[in-house]
C-alpha cells in the first residue's frame, strides 16, 4: 500500500492525474486501488478538485463520439451534465467506478467505458435505455446501450431469493411457491426471477415471475434523483450558454426526475397493470401480465409469466409482410389505443423500449411488460394532439398553430409573444418540409420539440408521449417494415373503432373539429402547389438579393463573365417571386 500512502497527503495545486498516477501500477489490487481513491476523494476537500477529476475521466468519453452530428447543439450540454453528475457522486459510489476506469485498457471504446460508468446508477441507466433506439446515434453506441434493456448483471440469484423469502415468509409455503435457481433477467431497478405456484382459484400450478427491487436501489436512486434536481438548477442557471429559454432545461430534467421516481413505486405499478389489462382486454393480439395480488409487496410484484421473444429479435427472420404486421400491432397498442380511448383520462406506456416488448410468434401476440413508467393524457389534450397530427399532415399552419396554442393553455402577460413564437416556428417548419414527402406523427413531435426549445411550456404528459413516440419510431426503424406509416395504422384504428362502437364516432374530436379538418383538406392541394412554386423560385430570389459588391469586384473579369451569363429577365422573375410569396402568405391566413 505504498502507493496509497503517497497520495494520502495531497498538495492543493496537484492535478488529479498526478495524484492518481501511482495507482496505475498493475501490482495494486482492485480493492487497494479503490481504497486509495476513496482516501484521495475524502482528503481533497472542495468541488474544484472533483470537477478536475471528472474532466480527467471524460477525456476518454468525448462528446463527439457519443453525440451524433445531428445533435451537435447538445454536445456541450451533454459534456457538462456528465461532468456535473460524475463530480457530485458520493465517494462510496465514485471510487469503485474510477478504479474500474483505470483498470480498463487504454484502447477501450468510449461506449464500453460509458456502460461501466453508469453501472448501478439507475437514473442514468434508464435514460440509456430510452436513447438506445435513437437511430441517429452511432451504431456501436446503440448496440452498447441496447444491452441495458436486458443485459444488466448486478446480482446473483441467492441475494434475490433471500429478499423474496424475507418479504413473503409463510406465503411461500401457503401457495407452494417454487423459485427458479437462476435470474431470468435484470433491469435498471429490478431483477426478475421465474417461479411456479399453486393457484387455488383454478386448483392447478401456474408459471409466474417475481419482479424484485434491487437492494442498492433505494439509496442509490434517492441520490440520483437529488443529483438530477441539482442538475436542473445548474443547467437552468447557464441556459444562455446552451441557447435555450430560461425554463426549458430545468423543466426537462425535473420532468424526467419526477417520472423516474415511479420506477421504484411498486404498489403504483401493480395498480397500473390492472388498469392496462382492462384497457387492452378487447384486443386479442395484445397481452398484459396479470397481477398475482397475494404474492405482491412494496418491494415485489408477482405477475403471470408471458411467453415471447424481444420484439426486435423476433422479427429478424420474418418476411416483409409479417414485419409490417408486427409494426401495426406496436402502433395500435402504444399510440392508437391510448390516443382514442373513450375515458376522460387515457393512460399510455411511457417506456416502450424493446426490452419491454415481447412477441409471441406462435400466437402472433404482442406482450407489453413493465408498466412502472406511465403517464396520462386528458381528453382535451388528446383532442388537440389529434388536431395537431392531422393539420401537420395537411400542412395547415393556422390549424397547427391553434392546436399548439390550445395545448400550451397557460395564460399570462406574454400571450402575444407566445403566439408570435408558435406561428413563426410552425410556418418555418412547414415551409422546410419536402413537397414530395407526406409529413406524419414524428414530424408533428419534432415541431413540438422545436417550440418547447423556444420556451413555450407544454404539458408534461405531452413531453412523455413525445418521448414514447420517438422510442417507438426507433424500434419500427429496427424492425424495417417497408412502406409503413404510423398515420395509416392510426387511421385504420379510428375506422374500425367507429364501426364497432358507433356511440364513439368522432372521438376525441368534436363536430366543429371535423368540419375544420374537412375545410382544410379542400385547401390542401392549393397549399401544396403554392409551396412547390415557392421552392422553384426561391433560388432565383436568392440570386437577385445577393449582397452589394464593391466597384473593384463589379469590374473584375469573373463578375463581367457572370453578368453576361445572367438572363436578362432575372429582375422580372424576382418581382414575380415576391408577388407569389405575398399571395402565399394571404392564402395561409385564409
Amino acid at each position: 500500500m505504498n502507493a496509497a500512502f503517497q497520495i494520502e497527503e495531497p498538495v492543493q495545486n496537484t492535478s488529479p492525474a498526478q495524484l492518481l498516477f501511482p495507482l496505475l501500477s498493475p501490482a495494486i489490487s482492485t480493492a487497494e486501488r479503490t481504497k486509495a481513491i476513496e482516501a484521495v476523494l475524502t482528503a481533497c476537500h472542495g468541488q474544484r478538485f472533483r470537477d478536475e477529476l471528472a474532466e480527467w475521466v471524460l477525456q476518454f468519453l468525448p462528446a463527439e463520439a457519443l453525440v451524433p452530428q445531428i445533435y451537435v447543439r447538445w454536445r456541450p450540454l451533454v459534456h457538462d451534465a456528465m461532468r456535473f453528475m460524475l463530480s457530485r457522486l458520493s465517494t462510496s459510489r465514485l471510487a469503485p467506478k474510477l478504479a474500474e476506469q483505470i483498470e480498463l485498457p487504454l484502447d477501450t471504446k468510449p461506449e464500453t467505458r460509458l456502460l461501466k460508468l453508469i453501472a448501478k446508477v439507475p437514473g442514468l441507466q434508464k435514460l440509456g435505455q430510452v436513447l438506445a433506439r435513437n437511430r441517429h446515434l452511432p451504431p456501436a453506441l446503440r448496440r452498447a446501450l441496447s444491452e441495458l434493456e436486458n443485459g444488466i448483471c448486478d446480482y446473483d440469484v441467492t441475494q434475490i431469493r433471500n429478499i423474496i423469502q424475507d418479504e413473503l415468509g409463510s406465503k411461500l409455503d401457503a401457495f407452494a411457491v417454487e423459485i427458479d435457481t437462476k435470474i431470468f433477467f435484470e433491469g435498471s431497478v429490478s431483477a426478475v426471477v421465474r417461479f411456479t405456484w399453486h393457484n387455488p382459484a383454478v386448483n392447478r400450478r401456474e408459471r409466474a415471475v417475481f419482479k424484485v427491487l434491487k437492494p442498492h436501489i433505494p439509496e442509490c436512486f434517492a441520490e440520483d434523483m437529488d443529483l438530477l434536481g441539482q442538475l436542473a438548477r445548474y443547467m437552468g442557471s447557464r441556459h444562455r450558454e446552451y441557447g435555450f429559454a430560461q425554463h426549458v432545461l430545468p423543466d426537462t430534467f425535473n420532468d424526467v426526475r419526477r417520472l423516474l421516481q415511479h420506477e421504484v413505486q411498486f404498489r403504483r405499478e401493480q395498480t397500473t397493470l390492472a388498469e392496462a389489462a382492462a384497457l387492452y382486454k378487447r384486443l386479442t393480439s395484445i397481452r398484459v401480465p396479470r397481477v398475482i395480488k397475494p404474492l405482491c409487496t412494496s418491494r415485489i410484484t408477482a405477475v403471470t409469466e408471458e411467453r415471447g421473444i424481444k420484439v426486435t429479435d423476433a422479427v429478424r427472420r420474418m418476411p416483409e409482410w409479417q414485419r409490417a404486421h408486427v409494426s401495426q400491432q406496436l402502433v395500435e397498442a402504444l399510440i392508437a389505443v391510448p390516443l382514442f380511448a373513450r375515458g376522460v383520462d387515457a393512460m399510455f406506456h411511457a417506456d416502450p423500449h424493446a426490452g419491454n416488448l415481447l412477441y409471441d410468434r406462435r400466437h402472433g401476440e404482442l406482450v407489453i411488460l413493465d408498466w412502472a413508467l406511465t403517464d396520462r393524457l386528458t381528453r382535451a389534450e388528446r383532442r388537440h394532439l389529434t388536431m395537431l397530427l392531422m393539420t401537420v399532415v395537411l400542412r395547415d399552419p393556422i390549424g397547427a398553430c391553434n392546436a399548439i396554442e390550445a395545448l400550451s393553455s397557460r395564460k399570462g402577460r406574454r400571450e402575444r409573444s407566445k403566439t408570435k413564437i408558435i406561428r413563426g416556428c410552425v410556418t418555418s417548419f412547414l415551409n422546410q418540409l419536402p413537397v414530395k414527402r407526406v409529413p406524419g406523427a414524428v414530424d408533428a413531435m419534432n415541431l413540438i420539440e422545436q417550440i418547447a426549445y423556444e420556451g413555450i411550456r407544454l404539458p408534461t404528459s405531452l413531453v412523455m408521449f413525445r418521448k414514447a413516440l420517438f422510442t417507438l419510431e426507433g424500434i419500427l426503424h429496427d424492425i424495417g417494415a417497408p412502406q409503413f406509416s404510423i398515420e395509416s395504422i392510426v387511421g385504420r384504428h379510428i375506422l374500425l373503432n367507429w364501426l364497432t362502437k358507433w356511440k364513439g364516432v368522432g372521438l376525441p374530436l368534436s363536430v366543429s373539429d371535423w368540419i375544420s379538418l374537412q375545410c382544410s383538406a379542400l385547401l390542401f392541394p392549393g397549399r401544396l402547389l403554392l409551396q412547390g412554386a415557392q421552392n422553384m423560385v426561391k433560388p432565383k430570389v436568392q440570386t437577385a438579393q445577393a449582397p452589394p459588391q464593391t466597384t473593384a469586384v463589379k469590374n473584375s473579369p469573373r463578375a463581367i463573365r457572370s453578368r453576361k451569363a445572367v438572363p436578362h429577365g432575372i429582375l422580372k422573375n424576382a418581382r414575380q417571386a415576391a408577388k407569389l410569396h405575398v399571395t402565399g402568405s394571404m392564402a395561409d391566413r385564409a
